[in-house]
């Protein structure tokens, strides 16, 4: 098991954190760091609409009781944010229309990362250059939404790569997996978790016999990839490390390469077997490793058991939909979901065989989605942040700054802080994290090689509805550059 803890639950989201925090760091710190342009176009200000709410003691009204909003707020959730195009787009095609399209479109895969499946110790995975190709991918794909489901599965069935290493493809191979399997149903998921090679190694599965269990992937399979911690004991982690060992990592043909010119270079001789590379991008089951005793219980069930057995028998439980589905809500809906519509999609996903497309469906068609107290009731990411930002200014050419931010917010890809993965929510926000936020605003504006019109920027990324304070501080900005790092800078920006 990775020697980080897993991440603890935190209190409940409060919108005023955001406002709060964003006004310790200065909101506007990025524009009065900026240079104005020498000729400036001329701006019509913002007027005043959608601050009604603060007449009223509130931030803002919700406006989701329109179809366009209804529209942006879905793209808003589900994808790294809109262009004008793309949000004119699909508010001419309508909610149903939107989200069809995001659920049956196949999930665009990226073009392979280069030299990602020969990667060896002679040659290893360069992180930076993976996590900026993956970057480039989030900004370029037809398939957003595919894209935010990968980075999802990413930080729940988690791993990093300073456990499992740049020496092999696994880091690489599992951003593929997760994506191929972004909408696939859970058993199948599952599987392909379990014998991902990576994952082999992070939890160390791989090492795993029947002679002598290991037990972290059981563990983690129930506690914090299925069940949660209420559902199972002691004696059937021990149970399901029996039942599940057997499996090791393949072995790439670079990789035996290069462990051959090692030892030549160690010893000047070749090693007397060399071993056979493997064909697959999955562990390998090897029969004479695995558990070979007596009948044994596990989950009041007593027989032998094996992967397949274990899997079959987690998803029987009750505890397992309800898992999922509250991760899902608690990324996409509300911070808080009630049991109520915890257990009510629940029950749908049981009956669909865990067909998580149909659950994905059932979420974003739900009244709880669009109700008016979801509206900016979550926190963007970093990723979704700076994804969003970049996407915004029109300058794909910038993307190198993300991965270069993303440590300073507490999001680096393939690097989540524990194996509970990433935490949620007010989790991101505290005055360091929307400085840091604000000062990668300026970096973007910075390494822009043209300011595009702020014009529509309002309307497009905020939805027309603003605080006083953002509403004020955009009208009485000199320049463009500065409009722009006050929206993007904004505590309207940073929810979702």
């Amino acid at each position: 098991m990775s020697d980080r803890t897993p991440a603890h639950p935190k209190a409940t989201l409060n919108r005023r954190t955001v406002l709060a925090a964003a006004g310790a760091a200065g909101i506007g710190v990025a524009a009065a760091r900026l240079i104005a342009l020498g000729t400036e176009p001329a701006f019509t200000p913002v007027p005043v609409t959608g601050t009604l709410g603060n007449k009223m003691g509130l931030d803002w009204l919700s406006p989701l009781g329109s179809e366009p909003a209804r529209v942006a707020h879905l793209l808003r959730r589900t994808t790294f944010g809109a262009t004008d195009a793309e949000l004119a787009q699909a508010q001419s095609d309508g909610y149903a229309k939107t989200l069809d399209r995001m659920l049956e479109t196949p999930i665009a895969d990226p073009l392979p990362f280069p030299g990602g499946d020969d990667a060896s110790q002679e040659k290893g995975l360069n992180i930076g250059q993976l996590q900026q190709w993956w970057v480039d991918h989030m900004l370029n794909t037809p398939t957003p939404f595919g894209e935010r489901m990968t980075l999802f599965w990413h930080g729940h069935f988690t791993s990093d790569y300073r456990k499992i290493g740049g020496q092999t493809p696994f880091v690489y191979w599992q951003n593929l997996t997760w994506r191929r399997n972004a909408f696939a149903d859970l058993r199948t998921m599952l599987y392909d978790v379990t014998v991902d090679p990576g994952m082999l190694r992070y939890l160390d599965l791989g090492n795993s016999t029947g002679k002598s269990p290991n037990e972290n992937y059981s563990r983690e399979l129930m506690e914090l990839f299925t069940m949660g911690p209420e559902a199972f004991t002691e004696d059937d982690v021990k149970a399901a490390a029996k039942a599940l060992a057997g499996w090791r990592e393949p072995i790439t043909q670079a990789i035996v390469d290069a462990n051959v010119k090692r030892q030549m270079m160690q010893t000047g001789q070749p090693p007397k077997n060399v071993p056979k590379a493997d064909t697959v991008k999955t562990g390998i089951f090897e029969k004479g490793r695995a558990y070979n005793g007596p009948a044994f219980a596990f989950l009041g069930e007593t027989r032998l058991w094996n992967t397949d057995g274990v899997l079959d028998k987690i998803l029987q439980q009750d505890a397992t939909a309800a898992l999922i589905v509250h991760k899902l809500l608690t990324h996409f809906v509300t911070p808080t979901p009630s049991d109520t519509t915890v257990l009510r999609l629940a029950a749908g996903y049981r009956r669909t065989k865990y067909d998580t497309r149909s659950l994905l469906r059932d979420v974003f068609t739900s009244p709880e989605f669009t109700a008016a107290s979801s509206y900016r009731g979550l926190i963007k990411t970093p990723t979704e942040f700076m994804v969003h930002t970049v996407k915004a200014l029109g300058d794909k050419s910038i993307s190198r700054v993300i991965a270069q931010a993303g440590p300073g917010m507490g999001q680096a890809l393939f690097d989540p802080p524990s194996v509970g993965g990433w935490p949620e929510n007010e989790s991101w926000v505290s005055s360091n994290t929307m400085l840091a936020r604000a000062n990668f605003v300026t970096m973007a504006l910075q390494a822009l090689k043209k300011v595009p019109s702020v014009a529509t920027a309002h309307q497009v990324h905020l939805d027309g509805v603003l605080s006083a304070q953002t509403l004020k501080l955009i009208n009485e900005s000199p320049d463009d550059k500065r409009r722009w790092s006050i929206v993007l800078a904004s505590p309207e920006f940073q929810l979702k």
